[in-house]
């Protein structure tokens, strides 16, 4: 997912330069041979410029290959049906192209492995994500779907885990018209089960 910037003011093209010199790298030489170095290098850019913006290897292939730390806003259809029908779509936008495929294993494993980029994910990531979230479910409440916020943690795993298992664990075959229809009613579906939504 990425979108207009919302975030911190940036130098002008790096990070399109960037982003540009990941996914090429990505594809031309996998996740672990795409190192800081080869990402200058290929951007144009001293490290010192990458490191004042991200500060490991795994932050920065994420801010360019699933989303940085500036989210657009999240699609407003109308319906709570349809808005997480668009989140789940964003989702697997973010996850399901070749330079995700080429880099999350190796990425979930230096996420895994440093202590020190979990409290920076927090903080640039995994607040993003969930004000994202919120910002459906305030829509939601607004036209009477919803009587009061879901538990926002497991909502956000329950959205992620669902494409992400799809993808990479079950391997099941895409439908034709993406995740967004096969998924979005179990989630809803849960979200009553639970009592937080409107039946």
């Amino acid at each position: 997912m990425t979108g207009n910037r919302r975030g911190r003011p940036r130098e002008q093209g790096i990070d399109a330069a960037v982003r540009t010199a990941v996914n090429a790298l990505l594809e031309e030489v996998g996740y672990q041979r795409c190192t800081v170095d080869a990402i200058a290098a290929r951007a144009g850019v001293g490290k010192a410029a990458l490191y004042r913006r991200w500060k490991s290897k795994a932050e920065l292939v994420f801010a360019a290959v699933v989303h940085d730390d500036a989210l657009p806003p999240p699609p407003d259809t109308g319906t709570l049906r349809g808005d997480v029908a668009g989140v789940i779509a964003d989702i697997q936008s973010s996850l399901d192209n070749p330079q995700a495929r080429n880099a999350l294993p190796g990425l979930l494993a230096d996420i895994q492995a440093d202590n020190a980029l979990n409290p920076r994910r927090g903080e640039l990531f995994l607040v993003r994500e969930r004000a994202y979230l919120v910002e459906v479910f305030d829509r939601a409440i607004a036209r009477g779907e919803l009587d009061r916020h879901p538990d926002l943690v497991a909502v956000h795993a329950i959205l992620l885990g669902a494409v992400f298992a799809w993808l990479y664990l079950l391997r099941e075959p895409v439908p034709p018209n993406g995740l967004a229809d096969a998924l979005a009613l179990p989630v809803l579906a849960g979200m009553i089960e639970s009592g937080t939504a409107s039946t």
